[in-house]
Formats: C-alpha cells, structure tokens, sequence
C-alpha cells in the first residue's frame, strides 16, 4: 500500500458534466440553456426577487410600524434552565454557552423568571428581569450585571 495505489471507492465519483462538446453528446448547440434569453448568455443571471418586470413581492407587500435599527437583541435564558447548574456555582455567558443555553457568544444575556429556582446561585449576564433578579436573590444567590 502506498500513495500511488490510492483510488476513491466504487461509485463515489462521477466524471462532471462536459456541455456544448458537439450534436452527438446529447448537450450540444444550446448546450442546455435553452435559446435566447439573458439565461442563455455568459454571464447573465437575474437579481435576487426579481420577477420578470413584474412588482417584486417585497415591494407589493405594506410595510407597517417603526423597525429600530439599533434595538439590541438578547440571548434569553429563563430561570428554570439554571436548575442545570449545581448549587453554589458560578453562571456566566461562559457556562451558558458550554451548557449549550445560548447559542450566540457575541449577544448579551438576558435572565428572565419564567420557571422557578430552587438553589443558591451566583448568576453574572448583561440584564436580568426585575422578577428573575428578586428570584436568585431569595434564594440566597448573587446577581451581577455585565458591562
């Protein structure tokens, strides 16, 4: 066995689409886009949403209410996913995310009180609910808000 031996197992590959190659090739001529047309050509392909002249759909459709550019969104995580961490233990974005409670490390956390919890907690996000801050702190927990 050695470098030169090497072949990829039966089946797994296939030799690519040769197009515009003559008549007897079954892809000839036209080589399969058909005549005229900006599809037809190099180079040529349409926009995105583009509807052959027609008023696009995103344009067709009322735009309603005020959209913030500028609103921060926040990765929520709800008291009762806590219960996931032992008493006494330190939750920070850091361990939400390697306890796969949030997904994305770039957005802040938000703590809100959905859910009860039952263990003394020292919890450190960007923002918490009024409610799920009077919530870790009956228990005897810290809340620490992040810059």
């Amino acid at each position: 066995m050695d470098l030169s031996n090497l072949k990829p197992s039966a089946g797994s590959t296939r030799n690519r689409k040769r197009v515009g190659r003559g008549q007897g090739s079954g892809l000839g001529k036209t080589a399969g886009r058909g005549h005229k047309g900006s599809k037809s050509r190099s180079g040529g392909s349409t926009k995105v949403g583009y509807e052959g002249g027609q008023m696009p759909l995103h344009r067709r459709l009322p735009k309603r209410g005020f959209h913030n550019p500028f609103r921060t969104e926040y990765e929520v995580v709800n008291l009762s996913a806590l219960t996931a961490f032992e008493a006494g233990s330190v939750v920070d974005p850091t361990t939400l995310r390697a306890a796969r409670l949030v997904r994305d490390t770039n957005r802040p956390v938000k703590i809100l009180a959905k859910g009860s919890i039952d263990r003394k907690l020292t919890v450190k996000a960007q923002a918490f609910s009024g409610a799920a801050r009077e919530a870790i702190e009956a228990q005897g927990g810290e809340v620490e808000v992040l810059a």
